[in-house]
């Protein structure tokens, strides 16, 4: 049973973006910084990655850990209810990830997921980043 009544609930989910999230706008200013240039939310690609550097091939997807299920991660935690509900969305959102990382592939893009909880780290987030831009 949710302790939050559903009004409340609305309220804070309607809080809940799909583009320019914060952890998002943290690796943009990221890239930007380091020199690189890239076109925002790549609708003709599968998945919309939130970042395309065409030229180079290759994609960046900004995902949360709680709404993409990153594994062994404590922000990935399930919640305590609604369980018929969240399991299927939250599996299926992480079925549809590699889904669209298939296609990407298939189609000769190389793909980095930047997880939020490893925005806790920048320096490493920077040198992970600028491996991927450069090889």
């Amino acid at each position: 049973m949710d302790n939050i009544p559903p009004s409340e609930r609305s309220e804070i989910m309607s809080r809940v973006r799909a583009k320019d999230s914060k952890p998002e706008m943290a690796v943009r200013k990221l890239v930007f910084a380091a020199g690189y240039r890239y076109r925002l939310h790549g609708r003709k690609l599968p998945g919309c990655p939130d970042l395309v550097f065409k030229g180079r091939n290759k994609v960046i997807f900004v995902h949360g850990c709680f709404w993409h299920r990153h594994e062994n991660c404590a922000l990935a935690r399930m919640p305590k209810s609604r369980l018929d509900f969240w399991e299927p969305k939250l599996q299926a959102n992480k079925e549809r990830d590699a889904r669209n990382t298939e296609l990407l592939m298939r189609d000769g893009w190389k793909v980095l997921t930047i997880w939020e909880c490893e925005l806790k780290d920048i320096e490493r987030l920077k040198q992970v980043i600028r491996r991927f831009l450069d090889a």
